[in-house]
């Protein structure tokens, strides 16, 4: 029998669970990065229960759990310091059956990746569509242009997935009417900094037209977040970490001490983009499109990987090599589409909630109808390579 082929463009964390998922599907997979190296770089990543069980249908889960830091709880706090809420992992493991993993983002990738055969990702590999191909039985493959150190490729594929990031040429050129996303309104800086000496509470905390994170690391550093209402395309002329101190250094234990301990080069800035529109679809021809390619969400729920998490796990529950793809893509866009887009628009109310001017007035509960989604059953995630049931996932709202 033939192997089916797919080709993954993007290596983030949904290109590689999306190839994770696919090869123990059964099909031969090969991932496209641009860059020369899958390098330990960015800075953390939140994944909570909802993405944490659709990687245990890959055997990834416990590797993610692996990473969490030993912490019992997480406050909501005002820039003094008063604490306005607290949650704790018993009440997180209640409502939604675990608490949010977070991580440093090389790592997540780092156990994806290890977990594919070998040779399966290609770096220093920029792709470029040529033609989305015709998923109908006996239709023409799709095409892809690679543009490499061996010079340019071309490759044809079964089943093409698109996870090049928000401003993916993919979903460009499959829908070119289509809007592209929007600045949400604010901007976003993230670091990973040491450990400061005084004890302290993971926290998110909130003041007039800003937010800051703070979240251990289980190998003791510490990553950060902060957001900001400020125009699109800017930049500190005298550096993100005194754009930060600006901002935020007044604020209480332990921001201070992070921005003192942080290598200026360290701290990454960049505007948030936000979906300006549903797509038509998830995919054309033989291509699915997935995570920030198709959805991009604000980061306020912490459900941007999550999603794209789903979506590999999701679409590779539905196409089984031998599986009528045309019939599969369409069920993929069914389902994944008002699920995602639902979650885009809670994430886009939180974030304007976070560049008003005023006290914290809601988002608790804000997760539920999210982080309490289950993967499908009844396929590879039982344990089964290259199953083929016609079982379909059943999303949980």
């Amino acid at each position: 029998m033939r192997q089916h082929t797919a080709l993954v463009i993007g290596g983030g964390i949904g290109g590689l669970t999306a190839a994770l998922a696919l090869d123990r599907r059964g099909w031969s997979v090969t991932v496209l990065e641009r860059a020369a190296a899958l390098e330990p770089v960015g800075a953390g990543v939140g994944l909570a229960p909802n993405a944490q069980r659709a990687l245990d249908t890959l055997g990834a889960g416990d590797g993610l759990r692996a990473l969490a830091p030993a912490q019992t709880a997480a406050e909501l706090r005002l820039p003094g310091g008063r604490r306005l809420a607290r949650l704790d992992q018993a009440a997180a493991v209640r409502r939604y059956g675990g608490p949010v993993v977070v991580a440093h983002r090389a790592e997540v990738v780092a156990l994806l990746a290890g977990r594919l055969p070998q040779g399966a990702v290609r770096t220093a590999a920029a792709a470029t569509l040529a033609d989305p191909g015709d998923a109908r039985p006996d239709g023409r493959p799709a095409r892809v242009r690679v543009q490499g150190a061996a010079g340019d490729e071309e490759f044809t594929a079964d089943l093409v997935v698109a996870a090049d990031g928000i401003h993916s040429a993919v979903r460009r050129a499959l829908f070119p009417q289509h809007p592209a996303p929007r600045y949400a309104g604010f901007t976003a800086w993230r670091l990973v900094a040491p450990a400061p000496d005084r004890p302290f509470a993971a926290h998110e905390t909130w003041g007039p037209g800003g937010v800051w994170g703070t979240q251990p690391l289980h190998d003791g550093r510490v990553y950060a977040y902060a957001t900001a209402a400020v125009p699109p395309g800017g930049r500190a002329p005298d550096g993100e970490r005194a754009e930060l101190l600006r901002r935020f250094g007044s604020w209480h234990h332990p921001i201070p001490d992070l921005l003192a301990a942080v290598d200026p080069a360290a701290v990454l800035r960049n505007d948030v983009y936000t979906a300006a529109a549903a797509p038509p679809a998830f995919h054309r021809g033989r291509v699915a499109l997935l995570g920030d390619a198709v959805h991009p969400m604000t980061p306020n729920l912490g459900q941007g990987g999550c999603q794209a998490i789903e979506d590999a796990v999701v679409l590779a529950h539905l196409a089984a090599p031998e599986a009528d793809l045309a019939a599969a893509l369409t069920v993929y866009t069914r389902q994944r589409l008002p699920r995602t887009m639902d979650v885009v628009r809670r994430a886009g109310r939180i974030g304007r909630l976070t560049t008003w001017r005023s006290r914290p007035a809601r988002a608790l509960r804000a997760m539920d109808g999210i982080a309490d989604w289950r993967p499908p059953t009844g396929t590879y995630a039982s344990g089964t390579r290259g199953t083929t049931s016609a079982a379909q996932p059943k999303e949980h709202e």
